[in-house]
């Protein structure tokens, strides 16, 4: 039995050859042999506006923000300085004053 990559859609170990391409049973992906998948990209954050994102930004929060725990909301225009990037759910850990540390979506902020 051949030693065939799996799936890089739903990591199937069930690929086959299908001429020069090769093909997930489970998901009907196809691709080549060789190809880059979007996961071996770095990724790339963009704020509200599609401004690319990088460490060390300053951003304001573009709507109000309910914040579990919290008296009241994050209210929309208040500035995070020195953001930090991560790969998860949430893209940015921040720390805001009056609400401590913080994660926040790259989709409810824009570049200041």
């Amino acid at each position: 039995m051949t030693d065939l990559p799996p799936c890089p859609t739903c990591a199937s170990a069930l690929t086959y050859n299908d001429g020069a391409l090769l093909v997930c049973p489970e998901c009907g992906h196809e691709w080549t042999p060789g190809e880059a998948t979007a996961e071996d990209a770095p990724r790339v954050h963009r704020d509200a506006v599609g401004n690319v994102l990088a460490d060390g930004d300053s951003v304001t929060v573009i709507k109000d923000l309910k914040v579990k725990g919290a008296s009241g909301p994050l209210k929309a225009g208040t500035k995070v300085r020195g953001i930090r990037l991560v790969d998860e759910d949430h893209d940015i850990d921040c720390r805001i004053d009056g609400f401590g540390a913080m994660k926040l979506k790259s989709e409810f902020v824009r570049k200041a």
